[in-house]
C-alpha cells in the first residue's frame, strides 16, 4: 500500500521555500547581462517582469487554494484543458527541473572550488547533489529546514545590501552621497533603446521562475489552502522588492557599462566593492554558492513531487508514485537526481558551456509556455469552481487574466522570432512534440489494453 505524503512543512518553511526557489544565480549573477543590454532601464524590465509574475502567481494561488495538489499547475492544466495538457505541462516541467539539478550542481562545484583549490568539478558537483538528495530522502521536514536556512542567508544578505546601498546613496556611508545621477549620466536611462528592455524581459521572467514551487509544496503543509494563500501573496511581493530594489541600487552605485555582464562575476560584488567593504569577491562567492545550493535543493524537491504526481495519475511508471513510510517519494527523488547526474556528465563530455547554455535558453522558453498554460487554466477553472472554494481570487477577472495571456503570448512570439534563437525554438518544439507523441502512445495503449 502506498503511504501518503506527510504534512511536515510549517508556515516559515512555506515562505522561505517560495523565496528560496526564485532568488538564485538569476539575481546574483545573470542580472549583470540584463543591465549590460538594457542599461539602467533594466529596473523597468525587472519591474514589468515582476508584475507579470505577481499576476501569474495570483492566478496560481487561486487554483492552489481551491484545488491543493502535489502536481500543482500540471494538475490544474489537466482539470481545465484535458489530460493531454496535464501530461505535457507535467513532463516539460520535470525536464526543466532535471536541467536545473544538473546545472546548479556544476555551478555549485565551480564556486566551491574557490574555497577548495584543485577540487574537480565533476566530483564537487556529485558531492553536492548527493548531499542534498540525501536531505530530501530523509523527510520533507528536513528539506524544509534546509531550504529555510539556505534562503535565510540570501534574504539576510539582500536586506543588508539594500540598507547599506541606501545609506551610501544618501551620504550616510563613507565616501557616499552619489545620489541617483548614475541612472542618466552614461548615455541616458535607456542607452540601448526601449527595444532592449523588451528583449531583456524574457530573461527577467525566467529569473523569477521558481516561486511556483510553493504551490507544489502546499500539499505537504499543515493547512494547504491557508498556507498557499499566504505564501503566494507574501512571497511574490517580497521577491519583487528584492529584485527591483537590488537592481536599482546596483545601477545607481555602479555605472551600468561597468557592471560585470559576463555571466560569471556578480554585479553585487562590484557594488559592494564601491561600499568599501573588504573581501567583496569572496563574500559574494560564498553567498552565490548558498543561493545555488538552495535552488538545487528546491529543484530536487520540485522534480520529485511532479514526477510522483504524474505517476499517481497514471502518466509515469507506477513505482515512481510510491511514497515511503517517512513520507517521501524516494523513487521519484532518485530518478530526478540520477538523470541530473547523467546530464551533468554528458555535458562535461561534450561542452559544458554550450550544453548548459542551450538547456537554459530552452528552459526560458519553456517557462513562458508553462506560464501561458497556468493563465489559460485559471480562466477555464474559475468558471467551473465553487465560489466558496475561492479563498484567493485573481484581481480584475476576467479582463486582467486575458491581459496576462496576451502579454505572455506576445512574449512567446517575440522570443521565437528573435535573431539566433532558431536552434532553441527547434529544441523546445522537439521536446513538446516528443512529449505529445508519448501521450498519444500511452492513450492508445490504455484504449487497447
Amino acid at each position: 500500500m502506498t503511504e501518503a505524503l506527510h504534512r511536515g512543512l510549517k508556515r516559515r518553511h512555506m515562505t522561505m521555500i517560495g523565496i528560496g526557489g526564485v532568488i538564485g544565480a538569476g539575481l546574483f549573477v545573470s542580472s549583470g547581462s540584463v543591465i549590460g543590454s538594457a542599461g539602467p532601464a533594466a529596473v523597468v524590465a525587472y519591474a514589468l517582469g515582476g508584475l507579470i509574475v505577481v499576476l501569474v502567481m495570483r492566478m496560481l494561488g487561486e487554483m492552489a487554494t481551491a484545488h491543493p495538489a502535489s502536481g500543482s499547475f500540471s494538475r490544474y492544466a489537466e482539470l481545465a484543458l484535458g489530460r493531454w495538457a496535464g501530461f505535457l505541462v507535467g513532463w516539460t516541467y520535470w525536464f526543466f527541473t532535471v536541467a536545473v539539478i544538473a546545472f546548479e550542481s556544476v555551478a555549485g562545484a565551480k564556486l566551491a572550488a574557490a574555497f577548495i583549490p584543485g577540487l574537480p568539478v565533476w566530483l564537487g558537483a556529485l558531492v553536492l547533489l548527493v548531499a542534498l538528495t540525501c536531505a530530501n530522502l530523509v523527510s520533507v521536514k528536513l528539506f524544509g529546514e534546509t531550504e529555510f536556512w539556505l534562503a535565510s542567508v540570501k534574504v539576510t544578505l539582500i536586506g543588508g545590501f539594500l540598507l547599506v546601498g541606501v545609506l551610501y546613496l544618501v551620504g550616510l556611508w563613507p565616501h557616499g552621497g552619489v545620489g541617483l545621477s548614475a541612472l542618466t549620466d552614461h548615455g541616458g536611462f535607456a542607452p540601448n533603446g526601449w527595444g532592449a528592455v523588451v528583449t531583456a524581459l524574457v530573461t527577467v521572467i525566467f529569473s523569477y521562475f521558481g516561486a511556483e514551487i510553493v504551490t507544489i509544496a502546499a500539499a505537504e503543509s499543515a493547512e494547504p489552502a491557508k498556507e498557499v494563500a499566504r505564501a503566494t501573496v507574501r512571497v511574490v511581493w517580497r521577491v519583487l522588492i528584492f529584485y527591483v530594489g537590488s537592481v536599482l541600487l546596483i545601477v545607481a552605485v555602479v555605472p551600468w557599462n561597468k557592471v560585470p555582464a559576463n555571466g560569471e562575476d556578480s554585479p553585487f560584488a562590484a557594488a559592494i566593492d564601491k561600499f568599501g567593504i573588504p573581501g567583496a569577491a569572496d563574500l559574494m562567492t560564498a553567498v552565490v554558492l548558498v543561493a545555488v545550493l538552495s535552488i538545487l535543493n528546491a529543484g530536487i524537491y520540485g522534480s520529485s513531487r511532479m514526477l510522483m504526481s504524474l505517476a499517481q495519475r497514471g502518466d509515469a511508471p507506477a513505482a515512481l508514485g510510491k511514497v515511503r513510510p517517512s513520507g517521501v517519494p524516494a523513487a521519484a527523488i532518485l530518478t530526478g537526481a540520477g538523470l541530473g547526474v547523467l546530464v551533468m556528465l554528458g555535458a562535461d563530455l561534450i561542452s559544458p558551456d554550450k550544453v548548459f547554455g542551450f538547456l537554459l535558453n530552452c528552459s526560458g522558453l519553456l517557462t513562458l509556455t508553462i506560464y501561458l498554460f497556468i493563465a489559460v487554466s485559471q480562466v477555464r477553472l474559475r468558471r467551473s469552481t465553487d465560489p466558496e472554494l475561492l479563498r484567493v481570487r485573481m484581481w480584475g477577472f476576467p479582463w486582467l487574466s486575458w491581459v496576462v495571456i496576451g502579454v505572455l503570448a506576445v512574449a512567446l512570439v517575440a522570443v521565437c522570432t528573435s535573431p539566433g534563437i532558431g536552434p532553441v525554438v527547434i529544441g523546445v518544439a522537439v521536446v513538446l512534440a516528443v512529449t505529445l507523441l508519448a501521450y498519444i502512445v500511452r492513450i492508445r495503449r490504455v484504449v487497447h489494453a
